[in-house]
Protein backbone atom coordinates (compact mmCIF):
# COMPACT_ATOMS: atom_id res chain seq x y z
CA UNK A 1 0.00 0.00 0.00
CA UNK A 2 1.44 3.44 -0.88
CA UNK A 3 2.51 5.45 2.16
CA UNK A 4 0.09 8.28 2.86
CA UNK A 5 2.12 10.20 5.46
CA UNK A 6 4.55 12.75 4.00
CA UNK A 7 6.93 12.07 6.89
CA UNK A 8 6.93 8.36 6.15
CA UNK A 9 7.49 8.98 2.44
CA UNK A 10 10.48 11.14 3.37
CA UNK A 11 11.79 8.34 5.59
CA UNK A 12 11.37 5.72 2.87
CA UNK A 13 13.18 7.91 0.36
CA UNK A 14 16.02 8.61 2.82
CA UNK A 15 16.47 4.89 3.50
CA UNK A 16 16.48 4.05 -0.20
CA UNK A 17 19.18 6.67 -0.80
CA UNK A 18 21.29 5.45 2.09
CA UNK A 19 21.20 8.68 4.08
CA UNK A 20 23.11 8.00 7.33
CA UNK A 21 21.00 7.60 10.48
CA UNK A 22 17.76 8.35 8.62
CA UNK A 23 15.87 5.81 10.72
CA UNK A 24 17.34 7.02 14.00
CA UNK A 25 16.47 10.62 13.10
CA UNK A 26 12.90 9.58 12.33
CA UNK A 27 12.39 7.80 15.65
CA UNK A 28 13.95 10.65 17.62
CA UNK A 29 11.58 13.04 15.88
CA UNK A 30 8.62 10.78 16.70
CA UNK A 31 9.69 10.52 20.35
CA UNK A 32 10.03 14.30 20.65
CA UNK A 33 6.81 15.10 18.84
CA UNK A 34 4.81 12.24 20.31
CA UNK A 35 2.66 9.78 18.43
CA UNK A 36 0.47 9.27 16.54
CA UNK A 37 1.78 11.58 13.81
CA UNK A 38 -0.82 14.23 13.00
CA UNK A 39 -0.42 15.89 9.62
CA UNK A 40 -2.59 18.14 7.42
CA UNK A 41 -5.46 16.54 5.55
CA UNK A 42 -4.27 15.27 2.15
CA UNK A 43 -7.49 16.64 0.65
CA UNK A 44 -6.85 20.08 2.09
CA UNK A 45 -9.87 20.19 4.42
CA UNK A 46 -8.94 22.02 7.67
CA UNK A 47 -11.62 20.07 9.56
CA UNK A 48 -9.74 16.79 8.99
CA UNK A 49 -6.27 15.39 9.68
CA UNK A 50 -4.10 12.56 8.45
CA UNK A 51 -3.29 10.50 11.55
CA UNK A 52 -0.52 7.89 11.35
CA UNK A 53 0.00 5.31 14.10
CA UNK A 54 3.52 3.92 14.51
CA UNK A 55 4.92 0.80 16.12
CA UNK A 56 8.63 0.00 16.30
CA UNK A 57 9.58 -3.62 15.74
CA UNK A 58 11.42 -5.39 18.53
CA UNK A 59 14.87 -6.27 17.15
CA UNK A 60 15.04 -9.65 18.86
CA UNK A 61 11.50 -10.73 18.00
CA UNK A 62 10.11 -9.06 14.89
CA UNK A 63 6.35 -9.17 14.45
CA UNK A 64 4.63 -11.11 11.71
CA UNK A 65 1.84 -8.51 11.72
CA UNK A 66 0.62 -5.64 13.88
CA UNK A 67 -3.02 -4.64 14.34
CA UNK A 68 -3.79 -1.05 15.30
CA UNK A 69 -6.83 -1.09 17.60
CA UNK A 70 -8.55 2.30 17.47
CA UNK A 71 -11.41 2.10 19.94
CA UNK A 72 -14.83 1.56 18.34
CA UNK A 73 -13.48 2.22 14.83
CA UNK A 74 -11.72 -1.16 14.82
CA UNK A 75 -14.60 -2.76 16.75
CA UNK A 76 -17.00 -1.85 13.97
CA UNK A 77 -14.98 -3.78 11.40
CA UNK A 78 -14.49 -6.65 13.83
CA UNK A 79 -18.26 -6.92 14.19
CA UNK A 80 -18.43 -7.07 10.39
CA UNK A 81 -15.86 -9.88 10.46
CA UNK A 82 -13.04 -7.97 8.74
CA UNK A 83 -9.97 -6.82 10.65
CA UNK A 84 -7.80 -6.47 7.53
CA UNK A 85 -8.27 -2.67 7.29
CA UNK A 86 -6.43 -2.38 10.62
CA UNK A 87 -3.29 -4.28 9.67
CA UNK A 88 -0.27 -1.99 9.82
CA UNK A 89 2.24 -1.91 6.94
CA UNK A 90 5.97 -2.41 7.33
CA UNK A 91 8.00 0.43 5.79
CA UNK A 92 10.52 -1.33 3.55
CA UNK A 93 14.05 -1.44 4.91
CA UNK A 94 13.03 -0.18 8.37
CA UNK A 95 11.66 -1.34 11.70
CA UNK A 96 8.60 0.90 11.27
CA UNK A 97 5.07 -0.46 11.26
CA UNK A 98 2.53 2.21 10.26
CA UNK A 99 -1.10 2.79 9.38
CA UNK A 100 -2.81 6.07 8.47
CA UNK A 101 -6.41 7.15 8.99
CA UNK A 102 -8.13 10.26 7.72
CA UNK A 103 -9.98 11.50 10.81
CA UNK A 104 -12.01 14.54 11.68
CA UNK A 105 -9.97 16.99 13.74
CA UNK A 106 -12.21 16.69 16.82
CA UNK A 107 -11.79 12.91 17.20
CA UNK A 108 -10.72 11.39 20.53
CA UNK A 109 -10.12 7.69 21.09
CA UNK A 110 -8.11 5.24 23.12
CA UNK A 111 -5.95 2.84 21.14
CA UNK A 112 -3.55 -0.10 21.47
CA UNK A 113 -1.45 -2.40 19.30
CA UNK A 114 -1.71 -6.16 18.95
CA UNK A 115 1.69 -7.52 18.00
CA UNK A 116 1.32 -10.87 16.21
CA UNK A 117 3.83 -13.68 15.86
CA UNK A 118 1.98 -16.19 13.77
CA UNK A 119 -0.02 -16.80 10.61
CA UNK A 120 -1.97 -13.82 9.31
CA UNK A 121 -5.17 -15.84 9.13
CA UNK A 122 -4.97 -16.33 12.90
CA UNK A 123 -4.34 -12.62 13.48
CA UNK A 124 -7.41 -11.71 11.43
CA UNK A 125 -9.83 -14.06 13.17
CA UNK A 126 -12.83 -12.03 14.30
CA UNK A 127 -14.69 -14.57 16.46
CA UNK A 128 -15.26 -13.71 20.10
CA UNK A 129 -12.57 -15.93 21.60
CA UNK A 130 -9.92 -14.68 19.19
CA UNK A 131 -10.94 -11.08 19.83
CA UNK A 132 -10.73 -11.54 23.58
CA UNK A 133 -7.19 -12.87 23.11
CA UNK A 134 -6.34 -9.75 21.11
CA UNK A 135 -7.72 -7.48 23.83
CA UNK A 136 -5.94 -9.40 26.58
CA UNK A 137 -2.61 -9.12 24.76
CA UNK A 138 -2.79 -5.61 23.27
CA UNK A 139 -0.26 -3.03 24.45
CA UNK A 140 -0.14 0.78 24.60
CA UNK A 141 1.94 3.05 22.40
CA UNK A 142 5.22 3.86 24.22
CA UNK A 143 5.61 7.12 22.28
CA UNK A 144 2.07 8.42 22.82
CA UNK A 145 1.88 12.13 23.43
CA UNK A 146 -0.77 11.82 26.17
CA UNK A 147 -0.96 9.98 29.52
CA UNK A 148 -2.18 6.40 29.36
CA UNK A 149 -5.73 5.37 30.19
CA UNK A 150 -5.66 2.68 32.91
CA UNK A 151 -7.46 -0.60 32.39
CA UNK A 152 -8.68 -3.44 34.64
CA UNK A 153 -8.98 -7.21 34.68
CA UNK A 154 -5.24 -7.58 34.15
CA UNK A 155 -5.27 -5.89 30.76
CA UNK A 156 -2.67 -3.35 29.69
CA UNK A 157 -3.47 0.37 29.71
CA UNK A 158 -4.46 2.13 26.51
CA UNK A 159 -2.93 5.13 24.85
CA UNK A 160 -5.10 8.13 24.00
CA UNK A 161 -5.35 10.09 20.77
CA UNK A 162 -6.91 13.55 21.01
CA UNK A 163 -6.86 15.56 17.80
CA UNK A 164 -6.56 19.35 17.96
CA UNK A 165 -10.27 20.17 17.95
CA UNK A 166 -11.34 17.46 20.41
CA UNK A 167 -13.12 18.90 23.48
CA UNK A 168 -10.70 19.82 26.22
CA UNK A 169 -10.51 17.64 29.33
CA UNK A 170 -8.93 20.23 31.57
CA UNK A 171 -10.04 18.64 34.84
CA UNK A 172 -8.70 15.12 34.32
CA UNK A 173 -5.11 15.46 35.56
CA UNK A 174 -3.92 16.17 39.12
CA UNK A 175 -2.99 19.79 39.75
CA UNK A 176 -0.32 20.93 42.18
CA UNK A 177 -1.82 22.88 45.03
CA UNK A 178 -5.40 21.75 44.52
CA UNK A 179 -7.06 20.55 47.71
CA UNK A 180 -7.60 16.81 47.54
CA UNK A 181 -10.75 15.17 48.77
CA UNK A 182 -10.92 11.93 50.72
CA UNK A 183 -11.92 8.43 49.69
CA UNK A 184 -14.06 6.53 52.16
CA UNK A 185 -14.75 3.09 50.73
CA UNK A 186 -17.62 1.20 52.30
CA UNK A 187 -19.82 -1.86 51.99
CA UNK A 188 -23.49 -0.91 52.00
CA UNK A 189 -25.94 -3.78 52.36
CA UNK A 190 -23.37 -6.15 50.86
CA UNK A 191 -22.33 -3.96 47.94
CA UNK A 192 -19.03 -2.09 47.59
CA UNK A 193 -19.28 1.67 47.24
CA UNK A 194 -16.30 3.95 46.59
CA UNK A 195 -17.16 7.28 48.21
CA UNK A 196 -15.42 10.51 47.27
CA UNK A 197 -15.77 13.34 49.78
CA UNK A 198 -14.72 16.90 48.95
CA UNK A 199 -11.86 18.57 50.78
CA UNK A 200 -13.07 19.95 54.10
CA UNK A 201 -16.10 17.68 54.19
CA UNK A 202 -17.90 17.29 57.51
CA UNK A 203 -20.79 14.91 58.01
CA UNK A 204 -22.66 17.67 59.86
CA UNK A 205 -21.73 20.29 57.26
CA UNK A 206 -24.38 19.38 54.69
CA UNK A 207 -26.69 18.72 53.18
CA UNK A 208 -24.33 18.15 50.26
CA UNK A 209 -25.41 17.49 46.68
CA UNK A 210 -25.07 13.82 45.86
CA UNK A 211 -23.84 12.03 42.74
CA UNK A 212 -24.54 8.32 42.18
CA UNK A 213 -22.05 7.04 39.63
CA UNK A 214 -22.57 3.57 38.20
CA UNK A 215 -19.68 1.22 37.28
CA UNK A 216 -17.96 2.70 40.30
CA UNK A 217 -15.16 0.12 40.30
CA UNK A 218 -13.90 1.83 37.12
CA UNK A 219 -14.44 5.46 38.12
CA UNK A 220 -12.96 5.02 41.59
CA UNK A 221 -9.99 2.63 41.89
CA UNK A 222 -9.08 2.49 38.19
CA UNK A 223 -9.68 5.95 36.72
CA UNK A 224 -9.46 8.06 39.90
CA UNK A 225 -12.37 10.30 38.97
CA UNK A 226 -11.97 11.90 42.39
CA UNK A 227 -9.13 13.99 40.90
CA UNK A 228 -11.57 15.41 38.34
CA UNK A 229 -14.06 16.21 41.09
CA UNK A 230 -11.40 17.99 43.14
CA UNK A 231 -10.49 20.14 40.14
CA UNK A 232 -14.14 20.94 39.39
CA UNK A 233 -14.62 22.09 42.98
CA UNK A 234 -11.43 24.16 42.93
CA UNK A 235 -12.57 25.91 39.74
CA UNK A 236 -16.03 26.60 41.15
CA UNK A 237 -17.69 24.61 38.39
CA UNK A 238 -19.87 22.61 40.78
CA UNK A 239 -20.55 22.69 44.52
CA UNK A 240 -18.75 20.14 46.73
CA UNK A 241 -20.74 16.91 46.61
CA UNK A 242 -20.85 13.44 48.08
CA UNK A 243 -20.08 11.07 45.20
CA UNK A 244 -21.11 7.42 45.49
CA UNK A 245 -19.33 5.21 42.96
CA UNK A 246 -21.35 2.01 43.05
CA UNK A 247 -19.54 -1.25 42.31
CA UNK A 248 -21.35 -3.56 39.89
CA UNK A 249 -19.98 -6.67 41.66
CA UNK A 250 -19.08 -8.67 38.55
CA UNK A 251 -20.27 -9.10 34.97
CA UNK A 252 -23.32 -11.26 35.68
CA UNK A 253 -24.55 -8.94 38.44
CA UNK A 254 -23.93 -5.92 36.21
CA UNK A 255 -26.07 -7.33 33.41
CA UNK A 256 -28.86 -8.04 35.87
CA UNK A 257 -28.78 -4.69 37.68
CA UNK A 258 -28.15 -2.35 34.74
CA UNK A 259 -31.06 -3.44 32.57
CA UNK A 260 -33.94 -1.33 33.87
CA UNK A 261 -33.99 -3.31 37.12
CA UNK A 262 -36.65 -1.95 39.45
CA UNK A 263 -35.04 -3.72 42.40
CA UNK A 264 -31.63 -2.16 41.80
CA UNK A 265 -32.98 1.35 41.31
CA UNK A 266 -35.13 1.02 44.41
CA UNK A 267 -32.01 -0.10 46.33
CA UNK A 268 -30.21 3.03 45.18
CA UNK A 269 -33.14 5.21 46.25
CA UNK A 270 -34.19 3.48 49.47
CA UNK A 271 -30.92 2.08 50.84
CA UNK A 272 -27.91 3.83 49.36
CA UNK A 273 -29.15 7.43 49.41
CA UNK A 274 -30.47 7.28 53.01
CA UNK A 275 -27.18 5.68 54.10
CA UNK A 276 -25.26 8.53 52.44
CA UNK A 277 -27.48 11.06 54.19
CA UNK A 278 -26.88 9.49 57.60
CA UNK A 279 -23.18 8.85 57.14
CA UNK A 280 -21.96 11.73 54.99
CA UNK A 281 -24.60 14.46 55.14
CA UNK A 282 -25.89 13.91 51.59
CA UNK A 283 -29.04 15.75 50.56
CA UNK A 284 -32.46 14.19 50.04
CA UNK A 285 -33.37 16.93 47.53
CA UNK A 286 -33.92 15.33 44.09
CA UNK A 287 -33.02 18.61 42.38
CA UNK A 288 -29.51 18.29 43.86
CA UNK A 289 -29.14 14.57 43.18
CA UNK A 290 -27.61 13.17 39.98
CA UNK A 291 -27.45 9.57 38.80
CA UNK A 292 -24.94 8.98 36.00
CA UNK A 293 -23.79 6.03 33.94
CA UNK A 294 -22.39 4.80 30.66
CA UNK A 295 -23.60 2.13 28.24
CA UNK A 296 -25.96 -0.10 30.26
CA UNK A 297 -25.30 2.34 33.10
CA UNK A 298 -26.55 5.17 30.88
CA UNK A 299 -29.77 3.25 30.28
CA UNK A 300 -30.09 2.68 34.02
CA UNK A 301 -29.43 6.33 34.91
CA UNK A 302 -32.33 7.41 32.70
CA UNK A 303 -34.48 4.60 34.10
CA UNK A 304 -33.72 5.71 37.66
CA UNK A 305 -35.06 9.19 36.88
CA UNK A 306 -38.11 7.62 35.25
CA UNK A 307 -38.90 5.18 38.06
CA UNK A 308 -37.91 7.29 41.09
CA UNK A 309 -38.12 10.98 40.11
CA UNK A 310 -38.76 11.93 43.75
CA UNK A 311 -35.19 10.79 44.52
CA UNK A 312 -33.32 11.28 41.23
CA UNK A 313 -34.11 14.68 39.76
CA UNK A 314 -31.17 14.62 37.35
CA UNK A 315 -29.88 11.86 35.08
CA UNK A 316 -26.71 11.86 32.98
CA UNK A 317 -26.61 9.15 30.32
CA UNK A 318 -23.51 8.55 28.20
CA UNK A 319 -23.71 6.15 25.27
CA UNK A 320 -26.85 4.68 26.78
CA UNK A 321 -27.94 1.21 25.64
CA UNK A 322 -31.43 2.36 24.75
CA UNK A 323 -31.87 -0.54 22.34
CA UNK A 324 -32.67 -2.67 25.39
CA UNK A 325 -34.11 -5.29 25.51
CA UNK A 326 -34.01 -6.04 21.76
CA UNK A 327 -31.10 -5.02 19.55
CA UNK A 328 -33.29 -4.37 16.51
CA UNK A 329 -34.33 -0.81 15.84
CA UNK A 330 -37.79 0.62 16.33
CA UNK A 331 -39.75 -2.64 16.47
CA UNK A 332 -42.20 -3.77 19.09
CA UNK A 333 -39.54 -5.32 21.30
CA UNK A 334 -36.85 -2.65 21.31
CA UNK A 335 -36.26 0.67 23.07
CA UNK A 336 -38.56 -0.09 25.98
CA UNK A 337 -37.54 2.90 28.09
CA UNK A 338 -37.93 5.37 25.24
CA UNK A 339 -41.47 4.10 24.72
CA UNK A 340 -42.21 4.55 28.43
CA UNK A 341 -41.12 8.19 28.28
CA UNK A 342 -43.31 8.62 25.19
CA UNK A 343 -46.54 7.28 26.70
CA UNK A 344 -46.22 8.20 30.39
CA UNK A 345 -46.98 11.41 32.21
CA UNK A 346 -44.14 13.94 31.99
CA UNK A 347 -41.91 13.79 35.06
CA UNK A 348 -40.14 16.63 36.93
CA UNK A 349 -36.61 15.51 35.98
CA UNK A 350 -33.73 16.89 33.94
CA UNK A 351 -31.71 14.71 31.60
CA UNK A 352 -28.41 15.04 29.80
CA UNK A 353 -27.82 12.54 27.04
CA UNK A 354 -24.67 12.15 24.96
CA UNK A 355 -23.42 9.57 22.49
CA UNK A 356 -20.43 9.13 20.20
CA UNK A 357 -20.62 9.67 16.47
CA UNK A 358 -18.61 6.47 16.01
CA UNK A 359 -21.15 4.39 17.97
CA UNK A 360 -22.96 2.96 14.99
CA UNK A 361 -25.05 0.64 17.18
CA UNK A 362 -26.22 3.31 19.62
CA UNK A 363 -26.47 6.58 17.71
CA UNK A 364 -29.98 6.06 16.23
CA UNK A 365 -31.48 4.97 19.55
CA UNK A 366 -30.01 7.91 21.47
CA UNK A 367 -31.27 10.34 18.85
CA UNK A 368 -34.70 8.73 19.08
CA UNK A 369 -34.74 9.17 22.86
CA UNK A 370 -33.78 12.82 22.44
CA UNK A 371 -36.62 13.36 19.98
CA UNK A 372 -39.14 11.75 22.33
CA UNK A 373 -37.96 13.74 25.35
CA UNK A 374 -38.05 17.01 23.42
CA UNK A 375 -41.52 16.24 22.05
CA UNK A 376 -42.78 15.57 25.58
CA UNK A 377 -41.34 18.88 26.83
CA UNK A 378 -38.58 17.50 29.05
CA UNK A 379 -35.62 19.60 30.17
CA UNK A 380 -33.07 17.66 28.12
CA UNK A 381 -29.60 18.57 26.91
CA UNK A 382 -28.28 16.37 24.11
CA UNK A 383 -24.80 16.14 22.65
CA UNK A 384 -22.75 14.05 20.24
CA UNK A 385 -18.98 13.72 20.58
CA UNK A 386 -16.65 12.47 17.87
CA UNK A 387 -15.53 9.26 19.52
CA UNK A 388 -16.75 5.86 20.53
CA UNK A 389 -17.77 3.64 23.44
CA UNK A 390 -14.74 4.80 25.32
CA UNK A 391 -13.74 5.96 28.80
CA UNK A 392 -11.27 8.31 27.11
CA UNK A 393 -14.34 10.25 25.88
CA UNK A 394 -16.71 9.58 28.77
CA UNK A 395 -14.47 11.07 31.46
CA UNK A 396 -14.69 14.49 29.81
CA UNK A 397 -18.43 14.30 29.20
CA UNK A 398 -19.02 13.13 32.76
CA UNK A 399 -17.16 16.11 34.17
CA UNK A 400 -18.97 18.58 31.95
CA UNK A 401 -22.34 16.95 32.55
CA UNK A 402 -22.05 17.03 36.34
CA UNK A 403 -20.96 20.66 36.22
CA UNK A 404 -23.96 21.53 34.07
CA UNK A 405 -26.47 19.65 36.22
CA UNK A 406 -25.21 20.78 39.62
CA UNK A 407 -23.26 23.94 38.87
CA UNK A 408 -26.33 26.16 38.72
CA UNK A 409 -27.96 24.55 41.74
CA UNK A 410 -25.27 25.06 44.36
Amino acid sequence: MPLQSPLLRELAAAVRHGIPDALGTFWRHAATRGTPLVEPDPEGDPAWRLVTFLRRDEPGRPASDVLALLHTVTDKDRHAGDLAPHLMDKVEGTDVWAISHRLRADHRASYQFFVAHGPREETLRADRNAWLHVLDSAVPDPLSALPELPSRDGRNPSSVMALPDAPAQEWAAPRPGTARGARADAVVDGRRVHVHLPAGHRADGGPYPVVVLLDGEMWGPVLDFGTTLDNLYADGRMPPAVTLMVDTMGRARRMEDLSCSEGFVDWLADVLLPWAARTHGATDDPARTVVAGQSAGGLTAAFAAFRRPERFGNALSQSGSFWWPDGTEFDGGSEWLTRQFAVSEKLPVRLRVEVGLQEWMLLPQNRHLRNVLEARGYDVAYGEFNGGHDYACWRGGLAGGLAALLGDRG
